[in-house]
């Protein structure tokens, strides 16, 4: 059986595979250009630029993107089910010198909402629905969490993208099995959502969706026995500059789409 995946285990590894790679930075710069325009809109919905806003980073890990919201003055509540990775978050938090702005909540993310006193302004839910054995459950106890003219924020692992590296690898045995879940390979996701199901999730809850960005277009289908020449800022530029255009976006290994909760 299935069960939501817990990285007690592999904490540290989780951290240096994802986030320590290009892998993550290609993740980060995207990603961060999208919450940059959410915090604009927001902004424009609250009393006026520069007001704290109240962010839940669900399943948040390390918190690498919510530290950069914190930096800019908000209120964030980190929740993980993981004690090893949320140690691993607070030595980081703690050494950026943002504590005063954090909150962290040892528990799933199905659970968070006993640990929250008010809607909160923003959702974070980042490559974390992959490894529930019930994300769509999951995403709408979120929903709830989000205030009128709030926004939920939501990275998953691309089933299109799935697919299409399997194909290209050759792997169509793997693919006419329905592509089970290969378990020596420790860090793929468990299981991977077609897009098409999690946009119907977030309007069916009532959501607008605002924008959609394919993150990791193109990096994971390079085939290394015959890359050509690039730098690391070539790459960066290039992602950026299809991340947000069809067919590249439905390609991506992962997608991030927000959504605002009406305000009426």
């Amino acid at each position: 059986m299935i069960r939501d995946r817990n990285f007690d285990d592999l904490a540290q590894k989780f951290s240096e595979n994802i986030y320590g790679t290009a892998k993550g930075l290609i993740r980060q710069t995207v990603v961060w250009q999208d919450l940059e325009q959410i915090l604009h809109t927001l902004d424009a919905n609250q009393a006026g630029p520069g007001a704290s806003l109240r962010v839940l980073d669900a399943g948040g890990g390390m918190g690498q993107l919510s530290q950069l919201i914190a930096r800019l003055g908000h209120q964030i509540t980190l929740c993980d089910l993981s004690g090893e990775m949320l140690k691993l978050a607070r030595e980081e938090i703690a050494k950026n010198g943002l504590l005063e702005q954090y909150r962290l909540v040892h528990c799933p993310v199905q659970q968070v909402d006993e640990h929250l006193d008010e809607p909160v302004d923003l959702v974070l839910f980042h490559a974390v629905m992959e490894w529930l054995t019930d994300p769509r459950a999951a995403l709408e106890l979120l929903m709830q969490q989000v205030k009128p003219g709030g926004i939920m924020s939501v990275m998953f692992y691309n089933y299109n993208g799935l697919l299409f590296k399997n194909l290209i690898c050759g792997n169509l045995t793997h693919v006419e099995q329905g592509m089970p879940h290969r378990k020596r390979f420790k860090l793929q996701p468990q299981s991977a959502q077609k897009p098409e199901e999690v946009y119907a999730w977030l309007t069916e809850g009532g959501f607008q969706i605002l924008g959609k960005t394919g993150v990791r277009t193109f990096h994971d289908y390079m085939r290394t026995s015959q890359i050509g020449e690039f730098s690391l800022e070539q790459l960066l530029a290039m992602e950026q500059g299809i991340c947000r255009q069809e067919p590249y976006l439905s390609l991506g290994r992962y997608i991030h789409v927000y959504a605002q909760k009406p305000l009426q």
